[in-house]
């Protein structure tokens, strides 16, 4: 009898943390370049993009020294939002350190000067000793334990809305196009994941006419409860008729020290209906005081950063905790209907 009592404790202090039956995700400081790491809670991970090349591979580092404190010793999927190098060009010093099950994108890169070129082909070398999936508007990456919609790919938006989504938008009228966008960011991977009645957007560097794509005339997305800053919070992307429709609860910005974070998107997010907080990753040097959140909310307050992260743990009743690794500051949002 006591060797099984003790042979109970200890399933119970090993057990991994996604025993808790949270959706667990964290937000990487990667320097403007973007790292989201997403936990099921049968513990299978998905990651949305690896940071930069180079630096002593310090964002592979960065992201595998989160996997582990995660309990990821494997990424089932590594999602590339888009072939730019501060999203793809961390793959192949990721792939050296962490096994990697399958790579998700939208197939090639529309950019054709040299550097795109080799950077594609550097991901491609790596892509090839994996699985590959490619994906388009109104697919689904087949990931246990959580729905992940993908609502825009190689620069397509879904046509068919959301199962709720679907209203007229009155921000559409406010809200005009902008040049068009020949490059990379417009055909970014956009998904919305949920997570019972829980759910968070990321749609990578999406930009400004393509986020009204998917929210004008009607709004095709409904509304989240947490919102990542399109394009590291860049003004070319953010336009109010996409962050106002969603009305997310919470807006997490994954700007570096000096890039993303400009006053017109921070001003943007901070004024949407009903967001109750913003957290970043970086305090935003060019955005000044007044357009940054409280300092408790930045992860890092210089260029001097270090290992750190945003962690957020959602409920499957819509309910969910974000905490800052920097200085443990935890705040808890009770689910929509119990605002």
């Amino acid at each position: 009898m006591r060797r099984l009592l003790l042979a109970a404790v200890f399933v119970l202090i090993s057990a991994p943390i996604w025993a808790a039956n949270t959706l667990d995700v964290y937000f990487v400081d990667v320097e403007g370049g973007q790292a989201t790491l997403f936990v099921t809670p049968a513990g299978k991970s998905m990651l949305v993009d690896t940071g930069w090349p180079g630096f002593n591979a310090r964002d592979a580092e960065r992201i595998v020294t989160v996997a582990k404190a995660a309990g990821v010793s494997r990424l089932n999927y590594v999602l590339i939002t888009h072939f730019h190098m501060d999203h793809v060009g961390g793959v192949p010093e990721l792939a050296e350190r962490i096994p990697i099950g399958t790579f998700v994108d939208h197939g090639h890169s529309v950019e054709t000067d040299k550097e795109a070129t080799d950077l594609f082909k550097a991901y491609v070398k790596t892509r090839d000793r994996a699985s590959h999936l490619i994906v388009q508007r109104g697919d689904r990456v087949p990931i246990e334990g959580i729905d992940v919609r993908v609502v825009a790919a190689a620069g397509e938006a879904i046509s068919k809305a959301l199962p709720g989504a679907g209203q007229p938008n009155q921000y559409c009228a406010t809200t005009k196009p902008r040049e068009l966008d020949p490059s990379e960011n417009a055909q970014s991977i956009g998904v919305v994941v949920a997570f019972g009645r829980f759910s968070v957007i990321d749609l990578g560097d999406l930009t400004w006419n393509k986020e009204l794509g998917l929210v004008c005339p009607d709004n095709r997305l409904g509304t989240v409860d947490v919102y990542l800053s399109t394009h590291h919070g860049l003004d070319e992307s953010n336009a109010p008729a996409i962050v106002y429709a969603l009305k997310p609860r919470v807006a997490i910005v994954n700007c570096g020290s000096n890039k993303g974070g400009s006053p017109e998107a921070l001003h943007t997010i901070r004024t949407s209906p009903g967001i109750l907080d913003v957290w970043q990753l970086h305090y935003a040097q060019d955005a000044g005081k007044d357009n940054n959140a409280p300092e408790p909310f930045i992860v890092n307050m210089n260029e001097d950063a270090k290992v750190s992260w945003i962690k957020l743990s959602a409920q499957a009743d819509g309910g969910f905790t974000i905490t800052n690794s920097r200085n443990g500051k935890t705040k808890t949002y009770a689910p929509a209907d119990e605002q």
